[in-house]
């Protein structure tokens, strides 16, 4: 039975595929034991205290605006495009009028996406009062 088992054309790679989850979780696991061992809990302290000279540090929730989130999407979306324009503008005379027309369908896509973001207002910086 074990023979059968041991000359399965998969078992090297099941066998891999546990030793490799038993390896993580180790190292997960020794990770977490020396982490524990080398940190420190007293950090609070060094964290409200004065650093050279200014006012008392007051504790209050680190918030990341909205905003911030919305312009690097848009950037991010609006880039990934750009870069898909990269291999039609290489291939253009084998694409031919089809692959003319899908890239004016593309960026026509593009434009409804950017005045949809534009309407909404996501480009617009908002001030913090």
């Amino acid at each position: 039975m074990t023979h059968a088992i041991s000359t399965h054309p998969y078992f090297g790679i099941f066998f891999l595929l546990v030793l490799t989850a038993g390896a993580f979780y180790g190292v997960l696991v020794l990770q977490r034991l020396i982490s524990r061992k080398l940190s420190r809990l007293d950090t609070e302290k060094l964290k409200m205290s004065l650093y050279e000279c200014g006012p008392r540090v007051n504790k209050q929730p680190n918030s990341i605006s909205i905003q911030f989130y919305l312009i690097a999407l848009l950037f991010i979306l609006f880039d990934v495009e750009i870069v898909f324009m990269f291999p039609w503008a290489i291939d253009f005379k084998l694409l031919g009028w089809f692959g003319f027309v899908e890239m004016i369908l593309f960026i026509l896509l593009l434009a409804i996406g950017f005045a949809y973001a534009w309407k909404k207002g996501a480009l617009e910086w908002h001030s913090i009062k």
